[in-house]
């Protein structure tokens, strides 16, 4: 069995990609998207973290998050958002992918991949390219044509604060998301 390190750092900033089960785009539905989106603020305000940038698609999220000082446990929030997002999207009659016996005897669920990806993001220049990263997304899975065109993403927060225009990302491909690893 594959040994997992995760690297905690308090008060850092970190890069998630959480995954749907088999790829399933459960958050192609306005209603499942909006639902993860109460489920995350509730989950900020039980344990504080700010949100830099984020993008839905259909099958997967990508985040980068801030956690306050004194304070490293990402894996909490992801576990309580995960597990709160599964038990209202079922119980709303949201479809679950199938799941092996062995992950049925463990209570697995067929929402989610079981883990997700993390990296500490270190310096202005990484921050920047995995924002970019980010916000390019859309447009490197086939779903927009450019990132103003998504809907679910802090792309537009970034433009109402000058960092990009309405255009960027349209004509071509950011050069610093080239060396990204995104986890997908």
């Amino acid at each position: 069995m594959p040994n997992y390190r995760r690297c905690f750092v308090e008060g850092g900033t970190y890069f998630f990609t959480v995954k749907t089960e088999a790829n399933h785009p459960i958050f192609a539905s306005d209603a499942q998207a909006t639902l993860l989106g109460v489920v995350m603020r509730e989950a900020r305000e039980r344990w504080p973290f700010e949100t830099v940038a984020s993008v839905l698609l259909p099958d997967h999220f990508h985040a980068i998050w801030t956690l306050p000082a004194g304070d490293s446990d990402y894996s909490k929030r992801w576990a309580w958002i995960k597990k709160e997002f599964t038990k209202r999207h079922l119980k709303a009659g949201g479809a679950e992918q199938p799941v092996s016996q062995s992950r049925q005897e463990n209570r697995r669920r067929g929402i989610w991949q079981r883990r997700f990806w993390e990296h500490l993001v270190e310096g202005e220049t990484e921050l920047e390219a995995y924002v970019a990263y980010i916000h390019y997304n859309p447009v490197k899975h086939g779903y927009a044509a450019a990132p103003g065109e998504w809907r679910w993403t802090t792309f537009h927060r970034w433009v109402e604060k000058g960092t990009y225009s309405p255009d960027w990302g349209r004509t071509e491909t950011p050069p610093s998301i080239a060396k990204i690893d995104g986890g997908e």
